[in-house]
């Protein structure tokens, strides 16, 4: 379970995005962590992943991590960019375990509509894609709530090419992040 008051608290915000906070009481009240995204779940984050690439306070301050992003220990964090948009209109980006960082959303619907393709992310150095085998693809036991759930909150049905979904995320953010993330680490 997710206290929504200390996951604010973790976050130094007074207020998160109201589709995290929807998604955290789906997550605690209709499914659980990891059951309607295979690897996925929203969870309360001590910045220490983040501490591996930079301690510096202004890298630290403008990323919010929030998420796990698979089962290996990337993690997603959303980037504020310095824009004067509300925290949901902010894009996300995801943290590799083995290195990389790459935008992958504009915002955190298009974040919850690459949940909806039920598989892990994979990020190397070069690239984050989702990819499965359909042969030796096992359906997440709660996704059918979860596709209800985003289908009646947001009108969107389950995602069929996610990596289009992050090309133009890419296009529209990749190149101002790594500029503003060169900043902090060198080697990405």
């Amino acid at each position: 379970m997710v206290d929504i008051a200390e996951f604010k608290q973790n976050l130094g915000l007074r207020e998160v995005p109201v589709e995290l906070e929807k998604l955290i009481y789906f997550q605690n009240t209709i499914s659980s962590f990891e059951n309607y995204s295979q690897g996925f779940g929203v969870l309360i984050d001590d910045k220490s992943g983040l501490k591996s690439w930079s301690d510096d306070e202004n890298f630290l301050n403008s990323m919010l991590p929030f998420a796990q992003a698979n089962g290996s220990g990337s993690f997603y964090a959303i980037w504020n960019n310095g824009t004067d948009q509300p925290l949901n209109k902010m894009p996300v980006v995801v943290f590799g375990d083995e290195g990389g960082v790459h935008i992958v959303a504009e915002n955190s619907i298009q974040l919850l509509h690459l949940l909806t393709f039920d598989t892990e992310i994979s990020v190397d150095f070069d690239e984050a894609y989702f990819y499965r085998e359909e042969e030796d693809y096992e359906e997440s036991p709660d996704l059918n709530e979860y596709l209800r759930w985003m289908k009646g909150d947001y009108g969107v049905s389950q995602i069929e090419e996610p990596d289009v979904l992050i090309q133009n995320a890419q296009a529209q953010y990749k190149e101002s992040f790594d500029l503003w993330f060169g900043q902090y680490f060198e080697d990405h």
